[in-house]
């Protein structure tokens, strides 16, 4: 491993506001956090092209039979695994669709591995193993910028053909541009310096959580503000799912309940029959015509 002065990058800087953090009460770390916690959103909100750009990059690849794989170590990995885990029950996606992968694999998920990070051929196997291709994209996540293990799988990604996405909180000063397309929100010395789980690692949920939701919405997986491809798994979901379709449809409570059974319990099925006046059959062959964008069957 090698020892590599890091004092010089953003994320390892000491937050002059957090200074006498250890003489602070409980209701003014609270206080200091909610300050620093703003920060996170409004530099995130400086990097909204590149963002959109991300968005339409993944969206395009996906339509043309490519897949998007989340790659980092430490909470950057967890974040972009706890992404991709997600997609499936909110957008009933195919789970190969949007995957995460993490240094140490996925007992890295509960136990600490960093040291894993270190890494680079390992980040360039893990690319390897899954037969990405140019039809692919691959997002790597590191706040500091500087993690091996992700720099392998960005340059064994670009070397197979893939779009590369790298995110980071240091700007290119401090490391450069290398790959397709850059995010990069700035949100300055975390309040416990170096500990990236905190503003950089807010900043990367709110990136994926756009990205992802917004390439679902490209797809198709969204009619207006509903997620009327979720999942229905459980009694939360069908009871949403149940609300979806009466509040779309003007149908009953009980009429809607008696539409999801027959459309088999999926949302934009059901909403397609009742709105075409078509049966099961019909409804699923006008989706297919539409790659699964409901707003485009209804034309």
């Amino acid at each position: 491993m090698k020892n590599h002065d890091r004092g010089y990058l953003l994320t390892e800087q000491a937050n002059p506001h957090s200074q006498n953090l250890d003489r602070l009460s409980a209701l003014e770390i609270v206080e200091l956090f909610n300050q620093e916690d703003a920060k996170a959103v409004a530099a995130v909100g400086q990097e909204k092209e590149a963002i959109a750009a991300a968005i339409n990059t993944i969206a395009e690849a996906i339509k043309h039979g490519g897949r998007l794989f989340y790659v980092g170590a430490g909470t950057s990995g967890r974040l972009g695994v706890l992404d991709a885990a997600e997609c499936p029950p909110t957008f009933c996606s195919d789970p190969e669709l949007i995957q995460g992968i993490l240094a140490g694999g996925m007992n890295a998920m509960v136990r600490s591995s960093e040291a894993l990070e270190d890494r680079e051929d390992d980040g360039a196997n893990a690319i390897a193993e899954r037969n990405i291709s140019d039809r692919d994209v691959v997002f790597g996540i590191t706040a500091g910028g500087t993690t091996p293990y992700v720099h392998g799988a960005l340059k064994e990604a670009k070397h197979r053909g893939a779009k590369t996405i790298f995110f980071c909180c240091v700007p290119p000063d401090q490391f450069p541009i290398q790959y397709d397309i850059e995010i990069r929100p700035l949100v300055g010395a975390e309040i416990l310096a170096g500990s990236t789980r905190l503003k950089a690692g807010t900043a990367t949920k709110l990136v994926l959580n756009t990205v992802s939701t917004g390439v679902m919405v490209q797809l198709g997986k969204v009619y207006g503000n509903r997620m009327i491809d979720v999942s229905v798994t459980n009694s939360k979901l069908e009871d949403r799912a149940i609300r979806i379709i009466s509040d779309l449809t003007s149908l009953s409570r009980e009429e809607s309940a008696k539409l999801l059974e027959r459309s088999g319990k999926r949302v934009k099925l059901a909403l397609l029959m009742q709105w075409k006046s078509v049966d099961v059959a019909t409804a699923e062959q006008l989706l297919q015509n539409t790659q699964g964008h409901l707003g485009k069957a209804m034309v």
